[in-house]
């Protein structure tokens, strides 16, 4: 099959496509041939670096969606020909800039019929993101104050939307030129990040989501409200702690079906959409990379296999 492989760590120039062999499904895993995979920042910073849990050949990549071509022994959710989409492995290599993958079938849950590959590709990472962040760590509820940073990123987006689906008033931080596209999801205020302080403007929320770090999170703890919450996605906070009165974590996605099955119904309730910034073929993986690195994509970037 062919693949995208780092021939070292590095900028995107390292990038090549190769050949390899095809893996075969065990027990309890399926095999499937991607139809589309999507670029998160994970991909591009473990390029860098070479930060990760790899195997030989180093494959990139972790949102699939395809088709079930091989069930192992046991499986029963999935047989061959159902479309199917999901985050198999993270954060170990699951190899989705590749014509096909294994997993665990319960790694994958059925791809919503009113989604192409392309769409569905772009969902599964940024939304169980989300979902685990908002719906199980900080347990958004009906008529919560939900701020999201970068409203308009890959996890933003999707965000956003899930905030609102759980009843949640959602302010969210964007530039200038990006606060329709934020409205339009369903932010009940956007702040420009750039010429605003939203720690001067902003109070009282019960959740803060913040997908940047830096001098983000110092501010952020000033607008939760005791009793409320700040999930981060970038800073390594050792367990869920109390600082101010304010619950303070660090999550990182997992795989789940479950999960997936609900970001599957928001799809097809018209809740949740995702946005398309660009689409690439495989072999253009390094100008994907670029695109990403760039910080001007609004939404997700697809890789077409």
């Amino acid at each position: 099959m062919r693949a995208i492989s780092p021939k070292g760590w590095g900028e995107a120039d390292v990038l090549q496509l190769i050949d390899t062999p095809r893996p075969e499904p065990i027990a309890t895993e399926v095999l499937v041939r991607v139809r589309a995979a999507s670029v998160n920042p994970t991909d591009w910073k473990s390029r860098r670096d070479g930060s990760g849990y790899w195997k030989d050949p180093v494959i990139l990549g972790y949102d699939v969606s395809g088709v079930v071509k091989e069930a192992g022994a046991g499986v029963t959710l999935f047989r061959p020909g159902d479309e199917v989409f999901g985050m198999p492995w993270f954060p170990r290599q699951a190899g989705a800039y590749a014509e096909y993958v294994t997993a665990p079938a319960r790694h994958f849950t059925r791809k919503p019929a009113s989604l192409d590959h392309l769409h569905a590709a772009a969902i599964p990472l940024v939304g169980l993101t989300a979902w685990q962040a908002l719906a199980e760590t900080a347990g958004v509820r009906q008529g919560q104050r939900v701020l999201v940073h970068a409203a308009a990123g890959g996890v933003g987006h999707v965000a956003v939307q899930i905030a609102k689906s759980l009843g949640a008033y959602v302010i969210g931080t964007a530039s200038a030129a990006k606060h329709d596209f934020v409205t339009r999801l369903g932010a009940d205020q956007v702040i420009d990040y750039r010429s605003v302080d939203f720690s001067e403007v902003v109070k009282d929320v019960d959740v803060v989501l913040d997908t940047i770090g830096g001098d983000y999170y110092e501010r952020s703890l000033k607008v939760v409200r005791p009793g409320g919450h700040l999930v981060s996605l970038t800073e390594a906070i050792e367990g869920d702690r109390l600082v101010g009165g304010v619950h303070v974590g660090f999550t990182l996605v997992e795989p789940d079906h479950a999960g997936m099955k609900q970001l599957a119904r928001l799809v097809d309730s018209g809740r949740l959409r995702v946005e398309i910034d660009s689409v690439f073929p495989l072999e253009e993986a390094a100008a994907a990379h670029r695109r990403s690195e760039s910080g001007r994509a609004t939404g997700k970037i697809v890789l077409t296999i």
